[in-house]
């Protein structure tokens, strides 16, 4: 298991591919390096786990973020999804892709007292 532990808030969507994007091309390149890497999805970022939706999301510079996130999960990483922010869209648990899992507040706390760096998009 790694030593090191990076947390990623996303907190974009559609909206923003770019800061959408960028936290998994990170991510990514944190497990390369043997750092466990925990993205966090919050706000409109939630919409990133509904099944079908990072299809659509394309940044310039940088591969799908489809590619990104399955990438990200090969690699054995983990999405958290904020439960007060899928509700509030209306998303049900059975839309979301498989690996995300609905987080609540506590859960969160610990992943980020656990973790050398937090970084928030």
């Amino acid at each position: 298991m790694a030593e090191e532990k990076i947390v990623y808030i996303v907190t974009h969507a559609g909206e923003d591919p770019e800061r959408a994007t960028l936290p998994f091309v990170l991510a990514n390149a944190a497990q390369t390096m043997d750092v466990e890497a925990v993205i966090v999805l919050q706000g409109t970022g939630v919409y990133l786990a509904k099944k079908g939706y990072a299809d659509h999301v394309f940044a310039a510079g940088v591969p799908p973020l489809k590619q990104l996130m399955e990438s990200f999960f090969e690699q054995g990483g983990k999405i958290l999804v904020c439960t007060p922010c899928i509700k509030e869209r209306k998303i049900d648990e059975s839309d979301l892709i498989k690996g995300a899992v609905p987080t609540a507040a506590a859960v969160l706390t610990q992943e980020i007292l656990s973790a050398n760096a937090t970084l928030v998009y």
